[in-house]
């Protein structure tokens, strides 16, 4: 381990193997850093971190600190950051809310890239191989599958989802539910086609990518309300990972999915 000796690391805190800490950190007791991450200068590290291998966390990130929620009484909580994670400058994630049930936690799955000013509140879940571009904006539970991008100086709403390989546009205000494999744009939130570019990075075929295209114009182009496009997707189109998804998407949306640009 190296650390630096103008940095104020709690002796009870657990540390892994390599892990580098520059100058002036604060890590608190009840911390535990996987093998070989680096803590950049000025980084704030709170009771109830949980952070993995191979970690980059850059200068005035503050890890763990309590929920901005009125309903926190100092409650144990924790938030969990898996492997290979990238948090820039002054980005901000804070520790769960307790549920009626079991602890409450923040979650961060691995390799994601959280770009500087991000804010993630209590209780929220982030997948795999996302880009919270700078300035986002996450309010208290809210859920973000694999692959997704926010554009910089996104906002979204409490209990909100955003499904996996959605690509939302610099500023969006997020105020409805974004089913996976789409680009999200305008406000309020709406259908901007499907994301062919970033399916494509990701290796999805013309075939498979055209399909999702056809489904989506089922959904949000024959004029038809939510539960009967949802009937005419199970109809209309043979069964498939993408179209199971998107319906079960659909299917326990909370908020319900955001409309088609220019729709009542």
């Amino acid at each position: 381990m190296g650390q630096h000796t103008l940095s104020n690391i709690h002796p009870d805190a657990k540390i892994g193997k390599n892990v580098v800490i520059d100058s002036f950190v604060t890590i608190s007791k009840d911390v535990e850093i996987g093998d070989n991450t680096w803590i950049g200068p000025n980084v704030v590290i709170m009771d109830g971190a949980r952070i993995g291998k191979n970690c980059q966390i850059f200068p005035g990130a503050v890890i763990s600190a309590i929920p901005q929620d009125l309903k926190y009484n100092g409650e144990p909580t924790l938030v969990v950051i898996g492997d290979n994670n990238i948090i820039r400058e002054y980005v901000t994630i804070n520790k769960g809310t307790v549920a009626e049930k079991g602890i409450g936690k923040t979650v961060l799955g691995n390799n994601n890239m959280l770009m500087a000013y991000t804010h993630v509140a209590h209780d929220c879940v982030i997948g795999n191989h996302c880009v919270l571009a700078n300035g986002t904006t996450l309010a208290g539970h809210i859920t973000i599958h694999d692959w997704a991008i926010t554009g910089g100086l996104s906002a979204i709403l409490q209990f909100s989802t955003i499904g996996s390989h959605v690509i939302l546009a610099g500023g969006s205000l997020v105020n409805k539910d974004v089913p996976p494999f789409v680009k999200a744009a305008r406000f309020p939130i709406s259908y901007d086609g499907v994301n062919i570019i970033g399916l494509k990075r990701r290796g999805f075929s013309d075939e498979k990518i055209q399909e999702i295209q056809d489904i989506y114009r089922t959904i949000y182009q024959k004029g038809l309300n939510v539960s009967q496009a949802m009937a005419a997707v199970e109809q209309e189109h043979p069964v498939s990972p993408e179209r199971d998804e998107i319906l079960n998407f659909i299917k326990n949306s909370s908020l319900g999915i955001m409309k088609n640009i220019g729709s009542k």
